[in-house]
């Protein structure tokens, strides 16, 4: 057990496991992973729901609540409730108002509702997640590129598709790496450090996009991320990275917040380029 005293709120947990990632044994890493990606789903959660959730033994949670001066994994799990008290409904009390409500007349209304649920609790994790100072760094840094490289796959590539269409839109100089064509690293080739890339990946993360967002930091291409946790791979090749989990319904994540995000930046940087 810790010596440390146990953290008192969410965001000292999270500092704390931050502090310690690089020493973290692998288990505990990947139960502390879990944590970050999905604190609803740790506050509301079983002991056994978790573990089998996050793939690691129920004992392993125990260490990590212990690990970071909990007497058991009961009082980390207080932490993630207590985290919640302030919100405006959880996902789970939207989804069992809307229930309660009558409102599910047909399955396909069902689905909708559930959806919908999901996205709002999205948007508002978004309006929590995102500090303002370290959104002007991304814009003033992508705003300052030549060229701006958009990087994503699977589940994130629409983000960036759109961003690109945006772009082009307001006559912002861009270029969609992750594309069917299978020329990235051509595309890639031409990348300066007077250009700028934009990376999306949300686990499980994207082998393809952590290699080319490394390779980029490494030629002095600075890079802004958007990824689903501050242990995500995209972190460390980073000059300015940011966090949002989205909610899910029956196992499909919605995508509303990154799009919203995205869009914010995107208009955000073309309304720079202007004034400058």
């Amino acid at each position: 057990m810790s010596q440390n005293p146990a953290p008192r709120d969410f965001d000292s947990l999270r500092t704390a496991i931050l502090e310690k990632r690089s020493s973290l044994p692998k288990r505990l890493m990947q139960a502390a992973s879990y944590a970050l990606e999905r604190p609803d789903d740790i506050a509301f959660g079983t002991t056994a729901s978790i573990a089998q959730a996050a793939q690691v033994q129920p004992s392993t949670l125990v260490r990590f609540a212990q690990h970071f001066g909990f007497e058991g994994f009961s009082g980390l799990q207080q932490l993630f409730r207590d985290r919640l008290k302030g919100r405006n409904g959880s996902y789970e009390e939207r989804l069992r108002q809307l229930e309660e409500g009558g409102t599910a007349d047909t399955e396909g209304i069902s689905i909708l509702n559930g959806f919908l649920a999901a996205a709002h609790n999205s948007l508002d994790n978004l309006a929590d997640a995102v500090d303002a100072d370290r959104l002007e760094r991304a814009i003033s840094l992508l705003s300052r590129a030549n060229t701006i490289y958009l990087i994503a796959r699977r589940r994130s590539f629409p983000i960036v598709a759109y961003m690109s269409y945006a772009f082009g839109k307001l006559k912002v100089p861009c270029q969609l790496v992750s594309t069917a064509v299978g020329n990235d690293e051509d595309l890639l080739s031409f990348a300066t450090p007077a250009d700028a890339a934009f990376t999306v990946s949300f686990a499980p993360y994207a082998p393809e996009s952590i290699a080319q967002a490394n390779a980029l930091r490494a030629a002095g291409v600075p890079v802004v991320a958007l990824t689903d946790s501050a242990l995500s791979p995209m972190v460390d090749s980073a000059e300015v990275w940011f966090e949002l989990v989205e909610a899910d319904h029956a196992g499909f994540r919605s995508l509303s917040a990154s799009f919203a995000f995205a869009m914010a930046l995107t208009v955000g940087v073309a309304e720079r380029r202007r004034q400058d």
